[in-house]
C-alpha cells in the first residue's frame, strides 16, 4: 500500500540541479517529520535529510549539506528536496518517509527505523 508517491528524479549533468517532490497517496502527514534516504546499488538506504513538523528544525548528512535543501509547503501537504551542484556520487534511489514523531532530535531523524510511511522511490543519475 503506497503511502508517499515521489517524483523530479531524473538523469542530470555534474553541476545540475534537480527539485524531487514528495505527495502522500490517501492522507496527510503535515503532523509527521519527513525525511528523503538514499540508497546505492549494492549499499544500505543512508540518511539525506529531515524537516520536522512545521519546519521548526532541519536535519542533513553531511554529504548533502550546503548543496541540499528540504522544505514542505504543508499547504500543497508536499515535501520537497532541492539538490544543487549535483555530483556522480548522488547518484542513487532516493526515498520520501514519514516519521510519526513530529520533533524527531537528529539521531531519530536520522535513522530509516523511525520512519512508518515510505514512497517507491525515484531514480537520480548524475553523469560526470
Amino acid at each position: 500500500q503506497v503511502q508517499l508517491v515521489e517524483s523530479g528524479g531524473g538523469l542530470v549533468q555534474a553541476g545540475d540541479s534537480l527539485r524531487l517532490s514528495c505527495v502522500p497517496s490517501r492522507r496527510t502527514f503535515n503532523n509527521y517529520a519527513m525525511g528523503w534516504f538514499r540508497q546505492h546499488p549494492g549499499k544500505e538506504r543512508e540518511f539525506v535529510a529531515a524537516v520536522t513538523r512545521n519546519s521548526i528544525s532541519t536535519y542533513y548528512a553531511d554529504s548533502v549539506k550546503d548543496r541540499f535543501t528540504i522544505f514542505r509547503d504543508d499547504a500543497k501537504n508536499t515535501v520537497y528536496l532541492q539538490m544543487d551542484s549535483l555530483k556522480p556520487e548522488d547518484t542513487a534511489i532516493y526515498y520520501c518517509a514519514a516519521n510519526p514523531s513530529p520533533y524527531p532530535d537528529p539521531p531519530r531523524a536520522s535513522n530509516p527505523v523511525h520512519y512508518a510511511y515510505w514512497g517507491q522511490g525515484t531514480q537520480v543519475t548524475v553523469s560526470s
